[in-house]
């Protein structure tokens, strides 16, 4: 999953930063409202929004304001001070789809965020099926007919984008925006590298990677 984290508090960030590229999302930080919208309204990509509420320069509140007033639906997780239960109030009234009070739980925010990236996709399971192939992002394992696959990170990144789109095309540049955080360069040529690679490894039985050439892949289920 692909993150925008809002946070002045450059401590704070730097722990949900480690956080969730361990769990294995792509994470890119920004540490004042100006820049958080600026990003939003260039890069569409994004799964999740954590939004501190007491930013500079702009604060959350407007932030989340202007990003629903373009319509976007996509998930929003407040983080805001213990006493401010006003702003907390307001926040999912402009529509914020979750918060937490600071101080709070590294492991509980890591549950709230797949949470909601998983209803940001309309789904109810951390688990995504394509015929016998299962692949659980809260483990993040991936098994076909019951038996582990051994996926890289990146690997990983790339069959959890593929499943959510499954059945659909899916652009290099899509894939690159999806799995690549600011500043890391990584080239279509190495996305066609690491399609290969999980080719290899998944394309057994009814499961199939398609390349649309010159558009893109799209994870298909062979009839039988």
């Amino acid at each position: 999953m692909r993150i925008l984290i809002a946070e002045d508090d450059q401590v704070l960030a730097d722990g949900l930063l480690r956080t969730l590229r361990a769990s294995g999302a792509a994470v890119d930080h920004v540490s004042s409202g100006t820049e958080a919208d600026a990003a939003l309204l260039t890069n569409n990509e994004f799964d999740l929004l954590i939004l501190d509420l007491g930013l500079p320069r702009m604060h959350g509140l407007e932030v989340l304001r202007q990003l629903r007033a373009r319509g976007s639906t996509m998930p929003v997780l407040i983080l805001t001070a213990a006493d401010s239960v006003e702003e907390r109030v307001r926040g999912l009234d402009l529509g914020a789809d979750d918060y937490m009070a600071k101080p709070f739980s590294l492991q509980e925010l890591e549950a709230r965020v797949r949470a909601l990236t998983r209803r940001g996709m309309g789904a109810t399971s951390s688990t995504i099926k394509h015929g016998p192939l299962v692949y659980d992002q809260a483990g993040r394992v991936a098994t076909i007919d019951g038996k582990m696959v051994e996926l890289s990170a990146r690997e990983l990144g790339l069959l959890e984008v593929l499943l959510q789109r499954a059945g659909r095309l899916v652009s290099k540049d899509q894939l690159v925006e999806r799995l690549c955080e600011w500043g890391e360069e990584v080239s279509n040529n190495a996305i066609e590298v690491y399609i290969h690679r999980l080719r290899k490894k998944i394309e057994k039985g009814p499961i199939r990677i398609a390349t649309v050439r010159g558009l893109g892949y799209c994870l298909e289920k062979i009839p039988g």
